[in-house]
């Protein structure tokens, strides 16, 4: 020991006194082991030690390290870093083959490969099968697992692996990185090195620049991440996507892992367990933990699931299996949060919230870029730190897409914009865990904002199947979540719109059953006479009548109308629509006299109370007319038709895109009926021009007007020119309003009918046999179009028996 320096020291009993400069000797390194330290203390001073074991030392101290050579590189094989255990019980997936064929030379191989998916799906147990089994079969003679959630692990990852494999020095992480980094580059004069680097759980694209290992003949590297940015790719590396487990693979391994603690269950439930939570194998992993903990059989986690109250925190296991980290109510925080930070900046966690009540199987992209939806993410935008006075700034329908992206490149949703009906899916656990976040209040608000932009999204003309059939779905998925905060202050338009939507492609049964539980549920809420639940009650009798039902309907509005008098009054504008729906049905059911009476009645207290301009008065004069053409007064139908014809172009205008063109096409069918074919043909073509201009192509009624023009030139005579227009309408109807619509039934039925008329009676025949199959389907045996397809199919059979027994000319 050798002290230097000048100065005063002190020490009680037991203790030690320095006084002067203590460091590290000039010269010294601080890179490398010492062997054995030697203390130098120099110069003079006073030092006082008192009791026993005191020592004071007065000076500088100074301590010399004796240092080894640097260390040799490791011998190969060799690894870094610890491949996390494997999963009990464990399933090995198609992903894991593909890497197999990709990363071990030949024509398939690729540099790298970039397993992403949402949380949950197992990419990192897929990356540690496939490291594991490469270390074991000996195919690499260097493999380093990298923790790599962010850029300081991966620095300090590869700054271990220059200093066990390249000499560097491990007090300079950064060029013990480079180094490594470097080394993987393959060398001419060098032996090569088969390799393999994984980076599991990459959270930003950015935590790698400059940190990708290189392109090698000899190398892999393997990436795990949520993410699915374009900076994932290029450069040699493919994206992988890893899905769910397939319903067979989810039923093996909740099968197995039961059975591995002596429990079993039916293969059924465990298939209902694994559609409960969307063969995701994480949330499969942790359901069995919870079985085999709580001693739960499979039916009793299934209720627990099923019930509200329920969170997805109360249906974990107390321990996680397979050192999972985090709860499955968790696995997705981080991602929402890190998604939140990409452009436009705090919108994609409202646009998630937005996204948890709607259909997983598929949200319209319209939905979430509504105004009602752009106004939500506005007034919910995550606070950024800035707090800007005033009202919150709008959001664009750019902005509102950008945010699904930034939720799809976290994996939190799926967003693909070239199916714009169904552009968005969002898995329902994801759901489930957003909304266990939501207090009851803020819920609320979310389900009526959500079905505010239902509504926007909804066409004015609803016509084509794709839009309409997803819009009801997510309704329905929207009414399941949220269900009093529809009714309250009062019923959602939107629960009526997707009823009406429903009978609007041809389900007319389901609408009348759909407004007839409408009708109920606004009654347990609002009452029996409030206004919404008299309005569910005139659909649901409207759609029985629709169904085929002509006398139920009638009843059901007689019973409605009694309620409209009491409640609103006799003469309130929708107690005079149901006395219209009543006349209707009276009329459809037979009693054509009675019907009239009603609709001149009615069209008395509609002038005295609505006055003649007003449409509802104007709808009123239309079925009176009708009803005069279906008693047999087809000269006074058709002078009431043209008189109100007048009165509607003057008020509504001559191309008002629904009530003018009825009435005209009812003069021209009226001219149909009358047997002046031509006459009748020519106002269709006029008429069809006008619809294609104002209406469109696929309009159902521009197709109603196509299909009477067909009929009409084929009562003129040309049949083959009718069924050549018949098969092109039925293709465009099955295409726009779809195969069991009634319209298309119709046009069925009278593609038929000409095909016999043109001399084709075996085809007319076998038509009319699968028509009726599928109308008995859809309708049922005792619907009015069933009995007209039952007697055209008898009709053209016994059409084929008379050609059959009539014997050959000559």
């Amino acid at each position: 020991m050798r002290v230097t320096g000048t100065g005063d020291a002190h020490a009680e009993d037991g203790g030690n006194a320095v006084s002067g400069y203590r460091g590290p000797a000039p010269g010294s390194s601080s890179g490398t082991a010492p062997a054995s330290p030697v203390q130098e203390v120099s110069g003079t001073g006073d030092a006082t030690a008192t009791g026993p074991g005191a020592t004071a030392i007065s000076g500088n101290m100074t301590v010399v390290h004796q240092h080894r050579g640097p260390r040799e590189p490791a011998p190969w094989p060799h690894q870094i870093g610890t491949i996390p255990p494997r999963a009990r019980p464990f399933q090995r997936r198609t992903e894991a083959d593909l890497l197999r064929m990709t990363a071990g030379g030949g024509a398939t191989a690729v540099p790298g490969q970039v397993l992403t998916g949402m949380g949950g799906v197992g990419k990192t147990q897929i990356a540690a099968d496939h490291a594991r089994r490469a270390w074991q079969d000996g195919s690499v003679d260097v493999l380093v697992w990298v923790t790599a959630s962010d850029r300081s692990p991966v620095v300090s990852s590869y700054a271990q692996a220059g200093v066990e494999l390249c000499r560097a020095d491990p007090e300079a992480p950064d060029e013990a990185a480079a180094a490594f980094l470097a080394w993987l580059t393959p060398k001419a004069a060098a032996r090569p090195c088969r390799w393999l680097v994984v980076l599991d759980d990459v959270a930003d694209p950015d935590d790698l620049r400059g940190l990708w290992p290189p392109d090698s003949p000899y190398g892999h590297t393997l990436v795990t991440t949520r993410r699915r940015d374009a900076a994932l790719t290029g450069a040699g590396r493919h994206l992988v996507p890893v899905g769910l487990f397939t319903p067979d693979e989810a039923v093996t391994y909740l099968a197995a892992s039961l059975h591995a603690h002596h429990r079993t269950e039916p293969a059924d439930r465990l298939a209902a367990l694994a559609r409960d939570l969307g063969h995701l194998p994480l949330a499969l992993s942790q359901a069995a933990a919870y079985l085999v903990d709580s001693g739960d059989d499979v039916a009793a986690y299934r209720e627990q699931l099923a019930d509200r109250a329920t969170t997805l925190a109360d249906a974990a296991p107390d321990r996680l299996p397979d050192d999972q980290p985090v709860a499955l109510a968790a696995a997705w925080s981080l991602s929402v949060d890190r998604a939140d930070t990409l452009r436009p900046v705090g919108l994609a966690r409202p646009m998630l919230r937005l996204t948890a009540l709607l259909d997983p199987n598929g949200i319209p992209e319209t939905v979430l870029t509504s105004e009602p939806a752009r106004t939500h993410l506005a007034a919910h935008r995550t606070p950024t730190g800035q707090d800007p006075a005033g009202e919150p700034d709008p959001v664009t329908p750019r902005e509102a897409t950008l945010a699904l992206r930034a939720l799809h490149r976290l994996s939190l949703i799926d967003h693909t914009p070239g199916t714009p009906h169904q552009a968005v899916r969002v898995h329902q656990l994801v759901q489930r865990a957003v909304r266990d976040t939501l207090t009851l209040g803020r819920h609320d608000h979310l389900a009526r904002a959500a079905a505010d932009a239902l509504l926007a999204a909804w066409p004015d003309n609803e016509y084509g199947t794709a839009l309409a059939q997803a819009l009801r779905a997510n309704t329905a998925v929207l009414a399941g979540h949220s269900e009093q905060a529809l009714y309250q202050p009062e019923a959602h338009k939107v629960l009526y719109e997707a009823g009406g939507s429903l009978g609007g492609v041809g389900q007319a049964t389901a609408a009348r059953d759909y407004f007839g539980r409408l009708a109920q549920t606004v009654a347990r809420y609002l009452g029996p006479d409030s206004y919404f639940t008299l309005g569910a009650r005139n659909n649901s009798a409207e759609w029985q009548g629709w169904a085929g039902d002509v006398e139920g309907a009638a009843a059901a509005f007689a019973e409605l109308l009694d309620d409209m008098v009491r409640i609103l009054g006799p003469d309130h504008p929708d107690t005079l629509i149901v006395r219209s729906n009543l006349a209707h049905f009276r009329g459809e059911a037979g009693d054509v006299e009675a019907a009239a009476a009603a609709f001149a009645e009615l069209l008395d207290d509609s002038l005295r109370v609505l006055g003649p301009d007003h449409p509802s008065t104007l709808i009123f004069r239309h079925n009176l007319a009708s009803r005069r053409k279906e008693a047999g007064d087809v000269e006074g139908a058709t002078a009431a038709f043209a008189e109100l014809l007048d009165d509607m172009v003057r008020v509504l205008g001559h191309d008002h895109h629904a009530d003018t063109l009825a009435v005209r096409h009812n003069l021209a069918y009226l001219q149909l009926e009358a047997g002046d074919m031509a006459a009748a043909a020519a106002a269709f073509a006029e008429l069809l021009d006008d619809s294609l201009r104002v209406l469109g192509p696929d309009h159902p009624n521009t197709l109603t007007i196509r299909h009477n023009l067909a009929k009409s030139r084929g009562e003129a005579g040309d049949t083959e020119g009718a069924v050549a227009a018949f098969a092109e309408l039925l293709e465009d109807s099955v295409r726009v309003l779809g195969p069991d619509h009634p319209d298309t039934f119709i046009a069925r039925n009278d593609l038929a009918y000409f095909r016999g008329e043109a001399g084709d009676a075996e085809g007319a025949a076998a038509a009319f046999a699968e028509l009726l199959d599928d109308i008995v389907r859809v309708l049922g045996p005792d619907h009015p179009s069933t009995r007209t397809a039952r007697n055209n199919l008898a009709r053209w059979q016994g059409m084929l028996r008379t050609d059959e027994d009539t014997p050959d000319a000559g």
